[in-house]
């Protein structure tokens, strides 16, 4: 009995030392990302109001058109890192390049639809009539770039299905700063306006596409891996997103539901609540880097037949979770006075938004495990479960969040909804890890 925890000890630190390798880099290269859409705003910011408003449009426009893509780099982690455990890398770098050709026929579909329909799809979101023309710019410029977009989202989940998360970082920060450079050099050298920021941020995402493309073009020669698309590999790439498709859906329905309802409380909820929500999305960045992390390893243990090593991991990183949470949750209550002033002056918002902003900080913990099991049952190929239990989530969530405005309780009440959220998402994800049903081993699950 006295001799086992002298024994695990060197396995725990083993496990800790490859989840910090692994989910550091990838840390920084999700917070890169959303830089993109930073700098561009605070270059367009000085062409105007007007601009600045049809950029916001645009960009979440953009942003909602890509991120339900995610699936192109969560699946092919999962299905890379099995054949990586297996030892196949031939295979496993096979299994990349479907993904990558699915990235371009999706983001070729894309761009076929938004860039005729980009007036329409401005005027839905309500933009004003000074601000829809540059949003109708901005956005059908840039959807040319979505190809190069998701084809960075694929090579990424190729890259960390190879153990590799520092590839990633290196191209996001170089991306970051072409952006940066393209932007005031078109927008204003070249005298393009909102025109050339969608441009240079076009230019940034192909070169990025272009390096990744690269480094996986080398690592297929090298293993003798062909290059070309391969429709039955194609299609089983789509059938493996298909759930996390749904599972992502789901999610981007529960924050909208709850955006919503923030609306209907008043200016100062909605004001506040956009506030919270983004430093909700930062720290989901830190806790997200950890359920990379947990994709890779996961993944190549089911794929080497290493059972007790999945779960061995699975554990540790819950720990990590755990941890990682809480430490993120006594910055949030102690940066609170410091916080708020960065995004309003306004006392009603303060007011809405320091007890709400306990309840993310409580939370955070109940986060940290969500995040991490979610990240594990991803590696472990888990997607049909994922995408029944957000759905379940979904069906809960919904009516708790529409009763707020008719119960009261105001913002405050409506992230106690949140948080039942998330406390039932970690209910769905412990149930299904203690079953052990996602404990399929093999180059394929």
């Amino acid at each position: 009995m006295t001799q086992a925890p002298a024994r695990s000890r060197p396995a725990r630190r083993h496990h800790d030392r490859e989840i910090v390798v692994l989910a550091v880099p990838a840390f920084g290269a999700l917070v890169a990302e959303p830089l993109f859409v930073m700098a561009d705003s605070a270059i367009v910011g000085h062409l105007g109001t007007a601009q600045l408003a049809g950029l916001g449009i645009a960009s979440a426009l953009l942003t909602t058109a890509v991120s339900v893509f995610v699936f192109l780099a969560y699946a092919t982690t999962a299905a890379v890192a099995r054949r990586v455990g297996a030892g196949d890398l031939q295979a496993a770098i096979r299994q990349g390049m479907d993904g990558i050709w699915l990235a371009l026929l999706l983001g070729a579909a894309v761009v076929a639809i938004v860039v005729p329909t980009a007036p329409a799809l401005v005027d839905l979101f309500g933009a004003s009539h000074t601000a829809a023309p540059y949003a109708t710019t901005y956005l059908r410029i840039s959807a040319l770039g979505i190809p190069a977009m998701l084809v960075v989202l694929a090579a990424t989940g190729v890259l960390r299905g190879l153990q590799n998360t520092r590839t990633p970082l290196y191209v996001a920060i170089a991306g970051f700063v072409a952006n940066a450079v393209l932007n005031v050099v078109l927008v204003y050298g070249a005298g393009l306006g909102i025109a050339g920021s969608a441009w240079g941020t076009v230019i940034a995402q192909c070169g990025m596409a272009a390096v990744y493309l690269t480094v996986v073009v080398r690592g297929a020669r090298r293993h003798g891996a062909s290059l070309r698309p391969d429709a039955a590999g194609i299609r089983a790439s789509a059938r493996a997103g298909v759930p996390l498709l749904v599972r992502t859906l789901s999610l981007r329905a529960i924050l909208m539901i709850a955006t919503a309802v923030a609306a209907r409380l008043g200016d100062a909820d909605i004001a506040a609540h956009q506030i919270i929500l983004s430093l909700w999305s930062l720290l989901a960045f830190a806790l997200d880097a950890i359920a990379i992390a947990g994709q890779a390893i996961i993944g190549r243990c089911l794929g080497a037949g290493d059972t007790q090593g999945a779960r061995d991991v699975c554990r540790r990183m819950v720990a990590w979770g755990i941890t990682v949470g809480a430490g993120l949750g006594l910055l949030v209550v102690i940066s609170r006075p410091a916080f708020l002033p960065l995004f309003t002056g306004d006392p009603a918002v303060k007011d809405a938004a320091l007890p709400a902003l306990v309840i993310v900080a409580l939370s955070q913990p109940i986060c940290g495990v969500v995040f991490v099991l979610d990240g594990v049952l991803m590696g472990a190929g888990d997607g049909p479960y994922l995408a029944r239990a957000m759905l379940a989530v979904l069906a809960v969530f919904t009516p708790v969040a529409l009763l707020v405005p008719t119960l009261g309780g105001g913002l405050t009440a409506l992230w106690g909804a949140m948080t039942l959220m998330m406390t039932v998402r970690m209910l769905t994800l412990w149930l299904r890890t203690r079953s052990g049903l996602w404990v399929v081993t093999g180059a394929t699950r």
